[in-house]
């Protein structure tokens, strides 16, 4: 990890009368088109990047619907993934409902080594940020989509681990619906949610706002943060267009990280009680589909403008401000071809990325004007046949990185180009009505971010593109009402881009600063394994667990288990939906204990602890209206799953937590 400003967050609020004003003109419908009259398909974007066809439905993939998401009575899609995906997530460095998800066990870059979308259009960007999974409007989600493994073909840069498609609804014909949510919680927690969309003939638009204060578990380590995101599309029985407006302003205050012995006395404790930051985000879509015969066409156009402040204050030392101001511009035009002939239907694919993107730095240690382009071109072919699908692709990217830092000791200039290729093979094949098989195979790339290349070991000289061999083979076996898949899979990397804290300016009394570096070979392997089953009328049981070894396989560390990685993970959820208008959810889950962040060694005399959390959900309705509690840690478990030093560095995950809330659906 490098310094945490270069992480942080960014200003205030503009007024939501504004973004308002706004929506009825700039925006995209997160909810079902219709035409004359007619229900036209569902629009989703899926394994190729094309509305879904049912026959080549994403293979292997993990899906959690709207109906989950309400039962279990989540308030973001962080918290979806985490908690009905039983995806492992470790609270962020600021303690703000967005934590650092993790496919696979690739530990503190897990965020740089999965690839997040939102309706196709990438969130994940040149910077060790996280995606602000928590600004998207969580009545809006129509389901998510979850695809674990080498996903490079289609989505490039970073998607070693996998790929999280949120696909968002769409609106009613000649209809007008919403929603209107408030909650209030333990440690000062209030947040009101409200959306609204409007349908008729082909056009719709909807908007939709939140807001959420909280003072958080931690002393100084309240968040506020107010979203607004809307849309208007047309459609027809020929395709769609419509354009989108989202805008995120959060402001939070850094607890920091704790000693052991901090820990354990008082895991509320801050060690920062100045320090602060704040992040601001504006994104600006337009999208057209159009259907051509057997020929399908389309594109969007993303741009993507935030600021992003801190603070951090050094006692003696004085105080660090910083300023990153960033701009982002993506185009993906792409093309596929749907053809049938005999018993065959065929799926091809291609499309381009063009993305460029730029940050300045305001701050006492760097002054960097910073740039990265990047264009690829990707082919992709999938064949249907009775039972059987086949499937093979390719992608070519070319990066064009630029830095210029004239700040004082700083090694952050350089221009370099970079090329990576990637490629996958993977197949299905249906034994029986209730069973079935598949393998993938391929590689999958990721390039070093700009904060990951401004801190290296060599002076102005950015990391070697990082690349993996990827294989996976699979199985599920059963129907709707109960349903288990099974997982193996191995990751093969070369370069492995991280953060050694033995590398960089080394003193024989205050130890070494730590580097960027590209890592000796390394692996990861293992099992998922996911079952859900209808134990009756009401009641439906569903667990994920998953087992992963992460290990250097050579160099100097060969043998070594990589850090911050449990070696086992599993959660279980058992919903109760009575046809009486109530319902309850309630979950527990289970991480492995794992090494400290730095451990390359193996030699911490200690490890981050396991530990179980359980959370549970109660509500009734009453005609429109829903009242319902929520619990979260509800044993009171004082744990944590991060932390960057042996017995130090530690960001506890929140106690016990109780909200009541209050739903009414117009």
């Amino acid at each position: 990890m490098i310094f945490p400003i270069l992480t942080s967050r960014a200003p205030a609020w503009k007024p939501l009368a504004l973004a308002s004003a706004l929506s009825a003109c700039i925006i995209a419908p997160a909810f079902a088109q219709t035409n004359n009259g007619k229900t036209l398909p569902p629009v989703v974007v899926t394994a190729s990047r094309f509305a879904n066809d049912p026959a080549f439905s994403p293979i292997g993939a993990t899906v959690i619907t709207a109906e989950e998401i309400r039962i279990a009575g989540v308030d973001n899609v962080n918290q979806a993934i985490r908690k009905i995906g039983g995806v492992y997530g470790r609270q962020n460095s600021f303690g703000t409902q967005d934590f650092d998800l993790d496919l696979r066990g690739f530990g503190t870059n897990s965020s740089q080594n999965m690839v997040v979308l939102v309706d196709g259009v990438r969130l994940s960007e040149n910077e060790l940020s996280v995606a602000l999974l928590s600004s998207i409007p969580i009545d809006t989600v129509e389901r998510i989509e979850i695809m674990r493994g080498g996903s490079s073909v289609l989505y490039g840069d970073g998607a070693t681990g996998g790929v999280i498609q949120i696909i968002t609804k769409r609106a009613q014909l000649d209809a007008t619906h919403g929603s209107v949510t408030a909650e209030i919680g333990q440690f000062n927690h209030k947040a009101i949610r409200a959306s609204v969309a409007k349908g008729w003939g082909g056009f719709a638009l909807d908007a939709n706002v939140s807001k959420l204060e909280s003072d958080n578990y931690r002393n100084n380590n309240a968040v506020d943060q107010q979203n607004f995101s809307g849309g208007a599309q047309w459609a027809s029985k020929e395709g769609r267009a419509g354009v989108r407006i989202d805008i995120a302003r959060q402001d939070a205050r850094f607890a920091g990280g704790l000693s052991l012995e901090d820990f354990e006395k008082n895991p509320r404790k801050t060690v920062t009680p100045n320090d602060y930051g704040s992040i601001d985000t504006d994104r600006y879509t337009a999208f057209i589909e159009r259907n051509l015969g057997n020929w399908d066409v389309a594109a969007e156009l993303s741009h993507r403008e935030r600021t992003a402040k801190a603070l951090y204050d050094f006692g003696s030392f004085g105080t660090s401000a910083s300023t990153y101001t960033g701009k982002q511009t993506q185009f993906s035009p792409r093309v596929r071809h749907l053809s049938t002939m005999g018993g065959l239907t065929n799926e091809l694919v291609t499309g381009l990325d063009f993305i460029h993107w730029n940050r300045v730095t305001d701050s006492a240690f760097s002054q960097a004007d910073t740039s990265q382009k990047s264009k690829a071109l990707y082919l992709r072919d999938e064949l249907k046949w009775g039972q059987s699908r086949v499937a093979i692709g390719v992608r070519h990217e070319v990066f064009d990185k630029d830095s210029n830092d004239p700040a004082p000791f700083s090694t952050a200039t350089y221009s370099k180009s970079q090329s990576f290729n990637a490629w996958e093979l993977q197949g299905s094949h249906a034994v029986t009505p209730l069973l079935s098989l598949f393998a993938k195979t391929g590689q999958s790339y990721r390039v070093a971010n700009a904060d990951e290349n401004g801190y290296t070991v060599f002076a102005n000289e950015p990391l070697k593109g990082q690349t993996s061999h990827d294989l996976e083979l699979g199985g599920s076996f059963g129907n709707a009402e109960q349903k288990i898949s099974a997982r193996l899979f191995q990751h093969r990397l070369k370069n492995e881009i991280f953060f050694d804290p033995t590398a960089g300016f080394c003193d024989p009394l205050y130890g070494c600063s730590g580097a960027n570096v590209n890592l000796d070979p390394t692996k990861r392997q293992g099992i998922e394994i996911e079952a859900k089953m209808r134990l009756a009328t009401a009641f439906t049981l569903s667990a994920s667990l998953q087992h992963v070894s992460a290990k250097f396989t050579d160099g100097a560390n060969a043998g070594n288990e990589m850090v911050m990685v449990p070696k086992n993970t599993a959660s279980v959820r058992l919903s109760w939906l009575p046809a009486d208008g109530q319902s309850a959810d309630i979950g527990a889950q289970w991480v492995d204990s794992q090494r400290y962040g730095g451990d390359f060694a193996n030699n911490c005399a200690a490890s981050i602890p396991s530990f179980v959390t359980l959370d549970g959900r109660y509500a009734k309705r009453f005609g429109p209206w829903e009242l319902a509690v929520t619990g979260m840690n509800l044993t009171d478990k004082h744990y944590f799953s991060n932390a960057y030093g042996c017995k130090s560095g530690i960001y506890p995950g929140a106690g016990r937590q109780l909200k009541v809330s209050v739903r009414y659906d117009f």
